[in-house]
């Protein structure tokens, strides 16, 4: 698929169907997180993907918002290898675990598979119940999978505010 249209084609899936995303496709969606830009390349992502029952069950333990998704992968980020930014106000966890994220997002409607960014959920809460180590921060999950039927974007899907008030030259 040509760029502009994942990026334009893309919605926050919130109904999914029973079909399993097959192990290809997953592997092409890991691998373009793999493939995702760190600061210093320190590549402090980790991913976990869940599909087990048992592990759906504390997704869906932690968020009403699985939407019935059978795949969904936890990023998370190791907090001790991160790059602390001049002024030591920020580090690079939660931007780069963002931006490997947004690959994996983009990566999956390239691949013809339906998400939904997550982010209504308590991350300590659910690092707890998946047994993730303490130095390891949750930022989002994203439910993968293939819409039900009748499943469309929302209605102000499509509604972006022009760049002149977004944008600005200096």
């Amino acid at each position: 698929m040509e760029f502009h249209e994942v990026v334009k084609d893309r919605y926050s899936c919130k109904g999914f169907g029973p079909g399993k995303v097959p192990a290809e496709k997953l592997n092409a969606i890991l691998e373009a997180g793999r493939l995702a830009p760190t600061a210093k390349n320190l590549q402090e992502q980790r991913i976990y993907v869940i599909q087990s029952e048992e592990g759906l069950a504390k997704i869906d333990a932690a968020t009403p918002c699985r939407y019935g998704a059978t795949t969904c992968v936890v990023v998370a980020f190791d907090r001790n290898n991160t790059f602390t930014y001049p002024g030591g106000k920020r580090n690079s966890g939660v931007e780069d675990a963002s931006i490997v994220a947004t690959h994996l997002m983009l990566a999956a409607a390239n691949e013809g598979v339906d998400s939904c960014w997550l982010n209504f959920f308590d991350p300590d809460k659910l690092a707890e119940a998946l047994g993730l180590p303490e130095n390891e921060e949750i930022l989002m999950i994203l439910d993968l999978g293939y819409a039900a039927e009748g499943t469309k974007p929302l209605p102000n899907h499509a509604s972006r505010k022009p760049l002149s008030e977004t944008v600005a030259y200096l």
